[in-house]
Formats: C-alpha cells, sequence, structure tokens
C-alpha cells in the first residue's frame, strides 16, 4: 500500500470505516509510461498499484496470483496482445475490470478489445484527472469512457458486426418496454442525465433501468450493452 493510502486506512475517528484503496495492476511493455502512471496513481489516497507486467502472458500469471480491482491494459504488446489477454481474463469468470490503453485514437484493437470484454479505453497520453475519473467510474461500474467517445468507435468498427433484421432481437426480449427504451438510448450514445430528460424520469431512476437492463442480459457496464446494441441490429451505424 502506497503512504497516502496507508495515511488514510490508519486515520482514526468515529466514523464509519474508510473504502479499501482501489488495486490496479498496470500491463504496458513500456517501463517509462507504467513508471509515470504509477507516480500518478499511488499519489491518490483511494489508489495502489499492486503489481506490473510487461506483456500479456506476464499479466495472466500475475493476475492468477494477486487481487486486483481494474487493470490498465496496453494493446499492443509482445508474446499476448492486450486483446488476447482481456479475452482470457474474462473466460476466467470473475476477474478484474479492464481499462484498455490506446495510442491512436479509434484504434481497431481498441474495438476488438470492447467486444473482448473491456470495460473501456484510453488514450496513452490522457490527462491525469481524466486517467483518475476513468478509474473510479469503472472501479464503480459507471461508462469509462464518454458515450458519444463509444459511439464514434462503434460507428467506425460496426460494419465488421452482422446486421440484424428484427425490430427486437431475441436476445433482448427479456427486456421491458421502458428498459428497451432506455437501452436504445444508452446505444445511441446519450448519457443517464440526457436519457432522464428526454423521457421526462429522474436520473436516478434511469441509472435504476441501466442496473436492470445489466443484470438482464448478463452485461458488466453500458459499454458491453452499447456493443451488444450493434450486434444485435438493434442500432445502426451511421450511414449503414
Amino acid at each position: 500500500m502506497n503512504d497516502a493510502a496507508a495515511d488514510r486506512a490508519g486515520a482514526h475517528g468515529s466514523g464509519p470505516a474508510p473504502e479499501p484503496p482501489i488495486r490496479i495492476v498496470l500491463v504496458d511493455d513500456q517501463e517509462l509510461l507504467r513508471t509515470g502512471f504509477r507516480m500518478v496513481l499511488n499519489s491518490q489516497a483511494d489508489m495502489t498499484v499492486v503489481g506490473e507486467a510487461g506483456d500479456g502472458e506476464a499479466a495472466l500469471d500475475l493476475l492468477a496470483t494477486l487481487a486486483a480491482d481494474v487493470v490498465l491494459m496496453d494493446v499492443r504488446m509482445p508474446r499476448l496482445d492486450g486483446v488476447a489477454a482481456t479475452r482470457r481474463l474474462c473466460e476466467r469468470g470473475d476477474r478484474p475490470r479492464i481499462l484498455m490503453l490506446t495510442t491512436f485514437d479509434l484504434d481497431e484493437y481498441a474495438f476488438a478489445a470492447l467486444k473482448a470484454g473491456a470495460s473501456g479505453f484510453l488514450l496513452k497520453d490522457v490527462p491525469p484527472p481524466d486517467l483518475l475519473a476513468a478509474i473510479r467510474a469503472v472501479h464503480s461500474g459507471e461508462a469509462v469512457v464518454a458515450p458519444s467517445t463509444t459511439r464514434r468507435l462503434l460507428d467506425k468498427f460496426a460494419p465488421m458486426l452482422p446486421s440484424g433484421f428484427e425490430p427486437a432481437p431475441p436476445e433482448l426480449n427479456v427486456l421491458t418496454d421502458r428498459e428497451h427504451e432506455v437501452m436504445m438510448l444508452v446505444a445511441a450514445g446519450l448519457s443517464n442525465g440526457e436519457i432522464a430528460t428526454k423521457l421526462f424520469l429522474s436520473e436516478a431512476t434511469v441509472k435504476t433501468h441501466v442496473g436492470r437492463i445489466l443484470m438482464k442480459l448478463g452485461l458488466r457496464d453500458r459499454v458491453q450493452a452499447v456493443v451488444l446494441a450493434y450486434e444485435t441490429g438493434l442500432v445502426k451505424a451511421r450511414g449503414r
């Protein structure tokens, strides 16, 4: 545990016990980048870097021996790339949430990573405040990247997905009419606040609907819901 997290954990008081720090693993073949990220993350009272790996194979071995909440995973690495490593982590069942690190915006590998089970993606030159916010968001189960960014990614690469022709794909029949409506708006790139305004609901109600959608469809977060909406043909990429 880093000093800041230790100080926080050791603080005395009559209030509720503080939450344990978010345990993070860094996976990137660039040691300098890992060092920079580690310095930023370990400076936070609610975060601690518990391990590092230089490629996907090493990451899988490491994550089999320690508990982590969030993994920052590079896309392109030797031996085993981040997409394959993500897929294998997801196949293990219970797993940390995975944020992919990409060099270029809208990298096709980032799209593959989302399909493999990653919760979102970040550019490697992400400003520190955005990095910290993304980690906290994915740890709490919220959206990792802006819905509009996810939509741009899918609009570019959705032609690789099969097109559906049924107005209500069988996979989505478990949803109520309202949940189906919310799912459509999530897939269209609207935030919870925007959905609330459009449907004349409270933001808390929208958040509840999103949570039920994820539970019913066996999805971990709204990014995966967007991917499913494209895969089933519920939403088409622009221009298709």
